[in-house]
């Protein structure tokens, strides 16, 4: 596992590294992106999970990401609009009676700024989210023998997010590119107490999304990319348990292959490979190897 992770952050680095290379290009038949088209993939997709998983979460029925937006904005080309979010995860288990425990209330507004372009391929946009995260409980965080209250104990927290969106239409490989950074910033008092110590408060993400349309499709009819890749890296700042400044433990890595085949309008299949903390509420502290496998909205829409 320790290789597979090596391999993974070399890939991500390469990655990453690459997408600063960006080269100025003629206009070619592909779209050009817009501000909402930039929001949507930032904002990220619903998607649910067949109960597959290889590593080491818990049995499950399914997790259920569910990601409706709701847009503010005068047009599609508006250089400024916002976007409200009431995103849900949902687990369920593979216990007795099916239990959904503790879902994951993530309500948002994300207000999205496009520069005005210098190239003709090339945007430059910059956002900030105001959001916050809960699961609806109001139990005790710990348990009598000192252990975590998963079932009912009471998470909340709220942060916000500055960042800045670099993305591409590369002619060369027929493809979109984004490249996001961005600071998650938890201030003082804005959440449980008891999370003072054990949870970072300082979140640097860093996400590369390629979308490549098949060669066939010149002219590009059925609006939709076929093959998409992120690859996602977060740094985690601030004191967490013991961990030194720069244990491995602080980083997360996730890798997503999505694949839209031609007989489905709407959604298509994914595989995913996450190492890193529990993003799931109350099991924040659980450290997860998973390989997952599922259906997904599509995201890249004109």
């Amino acid at each position: 596992m320790k290789k597979t992770i090596l391999i993974l952050q070399s890939v991500l680095a390469i990655v990453l590294f690459s997408s600063f290379s960006i080269q100025k290009q003629e206009k070619d038949s592909l779209p050009q992106i817009g501000l909402s088209v930039i929001s949507q993939v930032n904002q990220g997709n619903s998607y649910i999970t067949f109960p597959t998983d290889i590593g080491n979460l818990e049995p499950l029925w399914f997790e259920a990401n569910l990601i409706p937006n709701f847009y503010i904005r005068e047009s599609k080309n508006s250089r400024l609009i916002g976007v409200l979010t009431p995103q849900i995860i949902i687990r369920m288990y593979q216990e007795e009676s099916f239990p959904v425990r503790t879902p994951s209330y993530m309500p948002q507004i994300t207000m999205y700024y496009l520069f005005k372009k210098k190239e003709p391929l090339v945007t430059r946009s910059i956002f900030l989210r105001f959001a916050h995260h809960s699961n609806g409980q109001d139990g005790s965080f710990y348990l009598e023998n000192g252990e975590l209250n998963l079932k009912s104990g009471d998470f909340a927290t709220n942060y916000i997010e500055p960042g800045f969106i670099l993305t591409n239409v590369n002619k060369r490989f027929n493809a979109y590119q984004f490249f996001k950074t961005s600071l998650e910033i938890h201030p003082p008092g804005m959440s449980s107490d008891e999370l003072d110590g054990i949870y970072s408060n300082i979140r640097w993400h860093n996400a590369v999304s390629i979308f490549k349309v098949p060669a066939k499709n010149d002219s590009f009819s059925q609006k939709n990319a076929t093959i998409s890749v992120k690859g996602e890296i977060t740094w985690m700042f601030g004191q967490v348990n013991d961990w030194s400044a720069l244990s491995a433990e602080r980083l997360n890595l996730a890798l997503t292959f999505f694949y839209h085949p031609v007989f489905l309008e709407d959604i298509g299949f994914f595989v995913r490979y996450y190492h890193g903390l529990d993003y799931y509420n109350m099991y924040f502290s659980h450290g997860l190897d998973v390989l997952r496998f599922g259906i997904m909205t599509e995201k890249l829409r004109f």
